[in-house]
């Protein structure tokens, strides 16, 4: 059932949210502890849950804003895992693209970005479960901001930074971040996230999980070898089921072991692969 939407003075543009029933559900597996942090995460979101929860928080005087930040390595699942507990929960998602927000023209930006949230509001108001505003990617937002702002940029990105820091502080509804990188995070948005979830890379019962759920009819002896050798992440491990698939299609025969592990050094190749510059 699609979101009870209501129409005021101006429609709400439903192109710009992912709708929760056109998620395509997709199993994902997660070390142990990452696991059952996830799993809370996706229980209080639920709308009963979380109803009880706004409530008693603003009983209390508490913000009952909620915002997330998932990081960890990269295809480690984190976009995903937003995507399946919008499923789960029947949540749709507004997903930001930053590099949208950003404009030559002085003050521009900033005005996108307070429409971007003004937009949010209108959606948390006509749909019948708050939807999930999403920052994917957001390691240039999250960053320090700039102490000696010189440059117009940097002026112009302290000035974005205190936007959604403003934001935040006043949301009503759920907010997520996923990032690659938390070393260079200003401490202002690492307090206004009141979950941080690390996304950890797989360990070896997790990775035979993941390789038996993407080549089921591999042998169990080949999936053991695949998982003890290679310390990939589920990302990694979706890459060299796709170019097996590829192999299967042009050959017409399934990939031999021999050649899983030749796909699984390309991609070691490609992961240690030094920076240039």
């Amino acid at each position: 059932m699609l979101p009870k939407i209501c129409i005021k003075q101006a429609p709400v543009d439903l192109d710009e949210l992912t709708l929760a029933p056109s998620i395509t559900e997709k199993r994902l597996y997660y070390n142990s502890n990452d696991q059952a942090q996830i799993e809370r995460l996706k229980s209080l979101l639920q709308p009963a849950s979380f109803s009880d929860i706004r409530l008693r928080m603003k009983q209390q005087g508490m913000r009952s804003g909620f915002a997330c930040l998932l990081y960890g390595a990269p295809g480690t699942g984190k976009t995903e895992t937003v995507l399946q507990i919008a499923r789960a929960t029947g949540r749709n998602i507004m997903q930001v693209n930053l590099s949208e927000m950003r404009s030559k023209w002085v003050g521009e930006s900033e005005k996108r970005v307070k429409a971007v949230f003004d937009r949010y509001r209108n959606f948390v108001e006509y749909c019948d479960k708050e939807p999930i505003l999403l920052f994917n990617e957001a390691d240039g937002i999250i960053a320090k901001r700039s102490t000696n702002a010189a440059h117009a940029v940097d002026q112009m990105e302290n000035t974005l930074q205190n936007i959604i820091l403003q934001e935040m502080e006043t949301l009503d509804g759920i907010m997520m971040a996923t990032t690659n990188l938390t070393q260079n995070m200003d401490s202002a948005f690492e307090r206004r996230f009141l979950y941080k979830i690390n996304f950890h890379k797989p360990d070896c019962t997790t990775r035979l999980h993941i390789w038996q759920s993407m080549m089921p009819d591999l042998p169990e002896s080949d999936v053991a070898i695949l998982a003890e050798r290679y310390d990939f992440s589920g990302g990694q491990m979706e890459n060299i089921t796709r170019k097996a698939t590829v192999e299967h299609i042009l050959t017409g025969q399934t990939p031999s072991l021999e050649t899983l592990i030749g796909l699984c050094e390309e991609e070691n190749i490609v992961e240690n692969r030094p920076r240039i510059g």
